[in-house]
């Protein structure tokens, strides 16, 4: 089968590439959509593995250089990035979190045993007050998962209390008493997490239930406002967000959903820096095959909620290979290269396009997790290196807040098996799953400018597209561009800058038509005057 695959795959690239010819498309300027939501950029941290422990805590007495015990380094490189949530504190981990041990001196707080990631002892250092600290000094919005599974309703409505309330109540004495005079702003809360998996292994119509009964006591405190998150459903289980809809309907603001680009759950994934070919257009094509798991989510809320009031939430999103040789089992550290990048570049764009239900997504997971914007040295060395799905999120700050413009671009395709995935590898009829080999995404930022971002996946042919530009007078163009000499380059801490943006020139404008020479394998952010 392997063998097989290889074969298909490079036949059918020589068969479009032969006949290569200059791409046109139009950047429809003047059929405005939805609002690119800042939250798209949204970032997720679980206490899994050295994501908090090592990545964003160190705590004050570490000769880490570090700010009231967050590191220092890593702090400032997420400032740059202008996160603009960030969820807590999972994940699996959540339904086992009783935030109560999480507060209080440190000292006496007592500890716990990670069950799902590892069998690590959490000495839960870094609890409530650390968090929505976090995101004050971060400026970015809190993102709360709440313990359905193992929690209690009582417990839940006390943790809301306790960051929301101002009043002369119980809870509020309490984080008065642990040195937080005034209430955080909570806006976001998830009810629960993979309600159908990790936190409970309930069905449908039974987390329904329980939604319904713990968002009751949910009360808002004061002016704050909670933003309820129903746990959604895992990639391809419509009939989850079909009875959701159904059965908790506008009690919740927004339900979730997750996907990731993996191989499967079973058996190996694949390393995230050793691969081949036809395992580089395997994971685009399954990146991309999230645009049809959006639509059909979508047509399901659309028919339930034709106003568009509930959003959906992909709040857990990216890629997964196996660990890197090494590290601790269950703790979920890999390695990031080129290839993560277009999956990060080719999501966004994914959700730029349909922003006006689809208003959250968090990558998992912010640091030395999965698809991670930055790796720390656990030797305790103090290095810290961004990866280059960092530079993408960086490179496509400005699309934050912008408005949608529509792109048409044709683009030849790649048809690569679905049976590389392995929970089908048994079906005959698995079909094939398309990589189209440019990608392109465009809006009007605020100030009046056009941010175009381009992707050529292609492994060895640069790209020319002459942009018409309807309804814009541009006049000037600039951009920077993010490629590497091979798809598995990745940085370390030896080799820190292998893979990083660099200043693009290959733009041009001529009686209104921008024309961008696109190298093979590479990103491109333009901003049109």
């Amino acid at each position: 089968m392997k063998k097989y695959l290889s074969i298909l795959t490079i036949s059918l690239l020589m068969a479009t590439t032969a006949n290569a010819e200059n791409v046109t498309a139009t950047i429809h300027a003047n059929q405005a959509g939805a609002k690119i939501n800042k939250e798209i950029y949204g970032q997720f941290s679980e206490h899994l593995g050295s994501c908090i422990y090592g990545g964003l805590w160190v705590g004050e007495n570490s000769p880490i250089p570090n700010i009231n015990g967050y590191r220092k380094d890593v702090f400032e490189a997420l400032k740059v990035l202008k996160v603009p949530v960030l969820r807590w504190p999972g994940g699996c981990f959540a339904d086992d979190y009783h935030w109560m041990d999480g507060i209080g001196p440190k000292e006496q707080r007592p500890s716990l045993r990670n069950n799902n990631w590892g069998g690590t002892i959490e000495d839960n250092s870094f609890g409530t007050h650390e968090f929505l600290n976090l995101c004050e000094m971060l400026g970015c919005e809190p993102y709360i998962s709440g313990n359905v599974g193992s929690g209690t309703v009582k417990e839940m409505a006390q943790w809301v209390e306790y960051m929301t309330s101002d009043g002369d109540t119980p809870m509020a004495r309490l984080r008065r008493q642990n040195g937080r005079e005034k209430a955080w702003k909570v806006k976001y809360f998830g009810i629960g997490n993979e309600a159908w998996g990790c936190g409970g292994n309930m069905t449908p119509q039974y987390y329904s239930d329980e939604f319904r009964k713990f968002n009751t006591y949910l009360r808002d405190q004061g002016d704050n406002k909670l933003y309820r998150i129903a746990s959604g459903a895992s990639d391809y289980e419509y009939d989850w967000t079909r009875v959701c809809m159904d059965q908790i309907g506008n009690r919740m603001q927004g339900i979730s959903l997750h996907y990731y680009t993996c191989s499967g759950w079973n058996g190996p994934k694949g390393s995230a820096i050793n691969f081949d070919n036809d395992q580089y257009y395997w994971a685009l094509g399954k990146c991309l095959e999230i645009e049809e798991v959006i639509q059909k989510h979508k047509a399901i809320m659309d028919e339930k909620d034709p106003k568009g009031k509930i959003g959906l939430l992909v709040d857990e999103w990216g890629t997964w290979w196996d660990e890197e040789p090494g590290t601790i089992p269950g703790h979920l550290y890999q390695q990031n290269a080129l290839r993560d990048a277009f999956v990060a570049a080719l999501s966004l764009n994914v959700f730029h396009k349909y922003t006006e239900r689809v208003k959250m997504a968090n990558i998992a997971q912010i640091v030395n997790v999965l698809q991670s914007m930055i790796l720390t040295d656990q030797e305790g060395t103090g290095h810290m290196v961004l990866t280059p799905t960092y530079h993408v999120f960086e490179m496509y700050t400005p699309f934050m807040e912008a408005t949608y413009l529509p792109v048409d671009l044709k683009s030849e395709v790649v048809a690569v098996s679905k049976a590389y995935f392995k929970e089908k590898a048994g079906a005959k009829d698995a079909g094939y799953r398309p990589c189209p080999l440019l990608s392109a995404s465009a809006a009007k930022t605020q100030d009046g400018n056009i941010v175009l971002a381009i992707t050529n996946v292609s492994l060895d042919k640069p790209q020319s597209i002459d942009f018409n530009i309807e309804g814009y007078q541009a006049r000037q163009v600039s951009g920077r561009i993010l490629t590497s000499k091979n798809v598995a380059d990745y940085n370390d801490f030896q080799h820190p800058d292998v893979v990083k943006p660099a200043d693009f020139k290959d733009a041009s404008l001529k009686k209104g038509v921008l024309t961008v020479k696109v190298p093979a394998k590479s990103i491109v952010v333009l901003t049109v005057k």
